[in-house]
């Protein structure tokens, strides 16, 4: 705590009752309006974020991106009129240092209407002062580990002496559907084990869901499990008893070896006269006698529509406002500091906080040498991404259990391990726990850090939700999935990904890329680390992939446009077009060899990306795939859902139609036609039907 902090008053004084009511009659009013939303959770909820907000928040409303602010994270997303309200009463700038509004009265008035800025839930890069996507319920939490993990690691990586540059604390509203949520278990777990001190979850127990009592199905000791994890674990019997909230505040800011959880006893659609403490409030609009009844319970006029008091905007500005201020303004007067006395560290702050790569970030990056053997694409990744880290200090993560397979350690004595009592190290061990190392990533993201994640290809089933909502904030966040294809064998078809390409490439922003060689790879993680606005994720083989020889063939650059004349580029209208990715590009080049003895003028395009290639214009895709030749085959170990588009209605696409089979790889490839012959059959025929 800072000597601008300032503590809470000693009970709830009329003005900040008033301060309270005001969030509440505010998202009764909205939803009504919108005749649709939630404002059950907001009204039970309204002194707990109120409290915090206003008493113990690190933020300056101002200047909203100020970096080291805390973070705010409701991970009961529905309740969104709460932080609508908080944004709008606090008057928290659209832009720092801006006069306009994030949130006005009119965006409240306009809830859940067509391109507002308060759509049903929180979204990031929509409305300023909104941390983080949440929605599904269990990824708000689960984000907040990230976040907390994120900010131990800049307080460790830049400190100026012994004081560190960053030394935020996380906080997060959730709700009994956010603790149901497998995600949220595994989150909590990881970060009982990380001991992060900085982060605080606020555990809404309102005990009512969609449909009825939680008893219906949730009937555990809550506090008992995050005892057992690991968490100091505090208790508000009211909601309404502010001097309890901020003494359960007080406990966490005092702690300083274990993450808390605060357990508050609220009562849901409080005030609505026949609705609060049922589940009718937890998701309509509590109708016109329900809005009049909790308005009289509040001491509020029955008619009144969107009123904000006299004096409630001058609480927030006298609370958060000028705590906010003099914060920011401290620790600005201690970057002027560390400009003065330390180059170095000023150039990495202002490096991280622009958001850029460091110079010659990517000049160790290898050039892989045309080899026969080859290495498997894990293997090159491994290498790429250890020269990366060596120039990017603030590259680090980790893997699901699977480093050692996946190639995603960073091998450097410098990297460490981000441990409880190590929080500045960049190999993470996230454990088997790939649905909440998918949300992590994307809450190191959120805080400007250059976050990856690696598992088998098979498994980011675990992980859609965290990636689709990475793609949704514009995360450059990434995976690394490895064992891409049935090219892993013997371990069968519960381990060979069969769909998941596809699966991946329809989430709509994310980047795909599976590589055909080394230096494909290295081609990838060129875009890749470029990325501002999308994440995306790599799909790597388990098995040996030759180098494709550069001389001969076209360079890999071409792998920043997602697909490219690999061989045959001579032929400005080629009698037959063989497309592949990953390992079935050398089955490509294959039947083209034999093709081109025979004269036939053949082209290989390799695609890594569909996703990039159809950012490019018509012009240079016309240019790879010429309209006017049909005759084409498509190779890929994987769906044959979505290949017809570069197939062609009248190409052939090779691919699987199954699942896999437990056997060893060359016996796979034969059993289900990944072979050069059947590329070259494949092509044969194709040619044969052109000549027809």
């Amino acid at each position: 705590m800072s000597a601008a902090d300032t503590k809470p008053k000693a009970g709830t004084s009329e003005i900040d009752q008033r301060s309270i009511d005001t969030i509440r009659t505010l998202t009764i009013d909205a939803v009504q309006k919108a005749n649709s939303g939630h404002a059950g959770a907001p009204l039970g909820l309204a002194p707990v974020a109120f409290t915090l907000w206003n008493h113990y928040l690190r933020y300056d409303p101002a200047h909203p991106h100020w970096p080291n602010r805390d973070r705010f994270v409701l991970s009961v997303g529905h309740a969104s009129m709460l932080l609508y309200s908080l944004l709008h009463l606090a008057e928290v700038a659209e832009k720092d240092g801006g006069n306009a509004p994030a949130v006005s009265l009119e965006d409240i008035k306009k809830f859940r209407q067509l391109d507002s800025r308060t759509p049903g839930h929180p979204e990031y890069h929509f409305t300023t002062g909104v941390e983080v996507t949440t929605g599904p319920l269990g990824q708000g939490v689960a984000n907040s580990v990230g976040m907390a993990m994120g900010g131990r690691f800049l307080g460790e990586r830049l400190a100026y002496g012994d004081r560190p540059l960053f030394d935020y604390n996380v906080y997060a509203l959730c709700s009994d559907g956010d603790l149901m949520e497998g995600v949220a278990s595994e989150a909590a777990s990881i970060a009982g084990h990380l001991r992060l001190s900085n982060l605080c979850w606020i555990y809404d127990n309102n005990t009512i869901t969609i449909e009825g009592h939680t008893d219906l199905a949730f009937s555990e000791e809550v506090a008992a499990r995050f005892l057992a994890y690991g968490w100091q674990v505090l208790r508000v019997a009211d909601a309404n008893d502010t001097v309890a909230v901020s003494h359960a505040l007080e406990t966490f800011l005092q702690s300083g070896d274990r993450p808390t959880l605060i357990i508050v006893n609220s009562v849901i659609g409080y005030g609505a006269p026949t609705k609060q403490g049922t589940p009718k409030a937890h998701s309509d609009a509590l109708g016109p006698d329900e809005v009049k009844g909790a308005k009289r319970a509040y001491g509020w006029p029955e008619d009144a529509q969107f009123l904000v008091p006299d004096g409630v905007y001058d609480n927030f500005r006298q609370g958060i406002g000028a705590r906010g201020k003099a914060l920011r303004e401290e620790w600005l007067a201690l970057v002027e500091e560390v400009k003065a006395g330390d180059a170095g560290l000023a150039k990495d702050l202002a490096t991280y906080l622009d958001g850029n790569l460091p110079e010659d970030w990517d000049a160790d990056i290898p050039v892989f040498p045309a080899d026969a053997k080859g290495l498997a694409t894990r293997e090159s990744s491994g290498k790429v991404l250890n020269a990366l880290a060596n120039r990017v200090p603030w590259l680090l993560g980790g893997s699901a259990d699977l480093a050692p397979s996946n190639k995603t350690k960073l091998e450097s004595p410098e990297a460490g391990t981000l441990g409880p009592f190590t929080p500045g190290g960049r190999n993470i061990h996230f454990g088997v726990r790939e649905h909440a190392m998918g949300s992590i990533v994307n809450g190191l993201g959120l805080v400007g850090l250059r976050a990856y994640g690696a598992t088998f290809l098979v498994f980011s089933d675990y992980m859609r939700p965290p990636i689709r909502l990475a793609a949704l904030m514009e995360l450059p966040v990434f995976h690394v999935f490895t064992h891409d294809s049935i090219g892993v064998g013997e371990d069968g078809p519960t381990h060979q990904p069969v769909e998941h390409l596809l699966a991946l490439r329809a989430i709509p922003g994310l980047v795909t890329f599976r590589p055909a060689d080394a230096n494909e790879v290295a081609e990838a993680y060129r875009v890749i680390m470029n990325l501002k606005h999308q994440p995306a994720v790599l799909a790597l083989s388990r098995q040996p992939l030759p180098t494709v020889d550069r001389e001969k063939y076209a360079p890999a650059s071409g792998t920043a446009k997602g697909a490219y004349v690999l061989a045959g580029a001579e032929e400005a209208k080629p009698d037959v077009i063989l497309i592949g990715t990953g390992s079935e590009v050398q089955l490509c080049l294959g039947a083209y060899e034999t093709l081109k003895a025979e004269g036939v003028k053949a082209r290989v395009v390799s695609m890594p990306s569909w996703d990039l290639f159809e950012q490019q214009d018509e012009a240079y895709r016309n240019s790879v795939l010429p309209p006017e030749v049909t005759a084409r085959v498509a190779v890929e170990q994987g769906s044959v859902i979505g290949w017809d588009r570069y197939a062609g209605s009248t190409g052939t696409i090779l691919g699987m139609h199954t699942f896999g089979s437990s056997a060893p790889i060359k016996d796979l490839q034969t059993k289900f036609g990944f072979t050069p012959e059947k590329v070259l059959e494949a092509a044969r025929a194709q040619l044969a039907k052109k000549k027809g």
